[in-house]
């Protein structure tokens, strides 16, 4: 499984929509979406700021993910914008791996 942030904001026309359905019924909304992809929600928070809602998913892979911010986005009611999560363990992988590379001018 593939963890991301997802972190989204309502337009005026979502906020409209919040409004009516309220937080923990959109949230069961993106659960059940996620769930669907053979997915799962970890985390769901509303903020304040920057962005409307930030959660953190677990989807099988990173085509899942980019369906779920086109359809969401093709919505029109959430802008979303979908953040790769790395462990400690996939960074040590990176760290151990020899790339050649000559920065600019050298």
């Amino acid at each position: 499984m593939a963890k991301y942030l997802v972190k989204s904001s309502y337009t005026a026309e979502g906020t409209k929509g919040l409004l009516k359905e309220g937080g923990t019924g959109r949230k069961a909304i993106v659960e059940e979406m996620v769930k669907r992809l053979d997915g799962r929600l970890e985390a769901f928070y509303y903020a304040l700021g920057d962005a409307d809602v930030y959660a953190i998913v677990d989807v099988p892979d990173v085509t899942s993910a980019v369906a779920v911010s086109m359809i969401v986005n093709a919505s029109g009611a959430v802008t979303l914008s979908t953040t790769p999560l790395l462990t400690p363990e996939e960074i040590d992988k990176a760290c151990k791996r020899s790339i050649d590379y000559r920065p600019p001018g050298r």
